[in-house]
């Protein structure tokens, strides 16, 4: 432990890495959906929607850096060792999802700019991933340093570029309802809940490091949906070349969209390969994610991954139970479950707050479905353990 203390993360570390999570072109494009609501509207629905993810961000993250464990390990205090595996199945199939759409936005958008063909843009993204992970996560230093520097004035030259430009008008058409905008805005940092303990197990100060990541990241996050609503409203477009292309971003907006791919898909690659160690510590986890990063290449390639909505719902579905039974499990109940094979009670909790997430889905509700989804979660979990209590008292009477 002290070891690991001596070589840990550094708080601007953390908040470098958080900040190139979040500037990211599938952000961008997320926000342009809220155009519909009018920007008050839509400002407020993203400004509910990261609150509510980024606080169980923060949780998840926190769970993570007090145990000294990967995401995928955390699950198993709650789960149980072979039912934590479950969560790192999932986790894997959803990253390597993540890694495929990355680099296929990225490809799409590079293209419509710089027209080499969508696959060789797909191979040069994807070349510049592994070399990312080559690299290393401890030794990026100056390097993404310098990509999140670049990216920082490219981001705010979009900006005032986009929002100077003329008046907004809220398009017509079919528009997302309050909940399902807030839904929407939740469900991006829900997206980051099974990758942010991989990197606050490393940090020198968990508490610290895990409150600078969230806060970064949702600032900034909220920054790119900014823009991307904004951006709808002022040209009336939704794809991310030619909002860059309308904003005069010629080679900028090149570098744009190559570098906040690359350090977004990062993250998703190397994550993937950290929950791969979860399932077997027999293969190292950095080639693990090589491998991530070369299915995901070869995905963005052959398979169409334009439309990320219905596959962000399906991550709030199926992550947002799942910390819910931890932050009971950890922070109220005091519970560890990974000296056991599995956690029954807490399997069928998750299935059950899985289906309601799914149903809530289907009802317009001010604040999404997260929070209540998380709530009832929550509740059944106390309920369940309070039950078990009693049975037990009386079983030894």
């Amino acid at each position: 432990m002290n070891k690991t203390a001596k070589k840990g993360s550094s708080l601007p570390a953390n908040a470098l890495i958080w900040f190139g999570a979040a500037v990211s072109i599938a952000e961008i494009h997320t926000g342009s959906l809220f155009a519909p609501l009018g920007f008050g509207r839509g400002l407020l629905a993203i400004l509910l929607g990261h609150l509510i993810g980024c606080l169980l961000l923060f949780l998840s993250g926190l769970i993570g850096g007090r145990l000294r464990r990967s995401a995928m390990e955390s699950v198993k205090s709650s789960f149980g060792q072979k039912g934590g595996l479950l969560f790192s199945v999932l986790n894997i199939l959803q990253l390597l999802g993540w890694t495929g759409i990355m680099i296929y936005d990225g490809a799409l958008a590079a293209n419509a700019i710089y027209a080499l063909g969508h696959w060789l843009w797909c191979l040069l993204i994807g070349a510049l991933i592994l070399l990312w992970i080559l690299i290393g996560i401890r030794n990026l230093g100056k390097l993404n340093s310098l990509a999140m520097l670049a990216l920082f004035s490219l981001s705010l030259l979009l900006c005032f570029r986009i929002f100077g430009s003329g008046s907004m008008t809220a398009p017509s058409g079919e528009a997302l309802s309050f909940g399902a905008a807030v839904e929407l805005s939740a469900a991006m940092p829900l997206s980051w809940l099974p990758l942010i303990s991989d990197y606050t197990r490393e940090a020198e100060k968990p508490l610290q490091a895990t409150a600078v990541s969230a806060l970064v990241y949702g600032l900034v996050s909220c920054w790119m949906y900014l823009i991307g609503m904004g951006a709808a409203l002022l040209t009336g477009e939704s794809e991310i070349a030619q909002i860059l292309l309308r904003a005069g971003l010629g080679i900028g907006g090149l570098l744009i969209v190559v570098l906040s791919t690359v350090t977004t898909t990062f993250l998703d690659a190397y994550s993937a390969g950290v929950s791969g160690e979860a399932l077997s510590a027999r293969i190292p986890g950095k080639w693990l994610a090589l491998a991530a990063a070369a299915l995901g290449t070869a995905g963005a390639i052959f398979l169409p991954l334009h439309d990320i909505t219905d596959f962000l719902y399906l991550i709030g579905s199926v992550f947002a139970p799942m910390i819910a039974i931890q932050i009971a499990d950890f922070f109220i109940l005091k519970q560890d479950h990974s000296h056991k094979a599995f956690s029954p009670g807490n399997l069928l909790l998750w299935a059950l707050g899985f289906l309601l997430y799914r149903l809530l889905m289907q009802i317009d509700l001010p604040l999404g479905s997260t929070l209540p989804d998380m709530l009832i979660c929550i509740l059944l979990c106390l309920l369940f353990s309070r039950l078990r209590q009693r049975r037990q008292a009386a079983g030894r009477k």
